[in-house]
C-alpha cells in the first residue's frame, strides 16, 4: 500500500493531482482513517494505461502529419 506522495512519485504526478485522479475514480484506493492508500499494482495498471493511451495518440499525430505531406 502507498500512501499519496509515494503514488505520485512513482506516476511522476503532484500529490494534489492524484488525489484528483481518485476523487474521479480513475485509480481505486482505500481509507485508513483519514488516509488515502493505493495498491502499488493499481497505480501501476494506471500506469500502464496512461502510457498506451499517450503511445497511440503520438502514433495517431505521426500519421496525420505524414498524410500532410509535414515530412516530406
Amino acid at each position: 500500500m502507498l500512501t499519496t506522495t509515494e503514488a505520485g512519485d512513482i506516476l511522476g504526478v503532484s500529490r494534489q493531482y492524484l488525489t484528483r485522479l481518485l476523487d474521479a475514480g480513475q485509480i481505486p484506493h482505500t481509507f485508513t482513517g483519514r488516509h488515502r492508500r493505493i495498491k502499488l499494482a493499481d497505480v501501476l495498471d494506471y500506469q500502464h494505461v496512461r502510457n498506451a493511451r499517450r503511445a497511440a495518440l503520438l502514433d495517431e499525430m505521426t500519421a496525420d502529419a505524414a498524410g500532410a505531406g509535414e515530412y516530406d
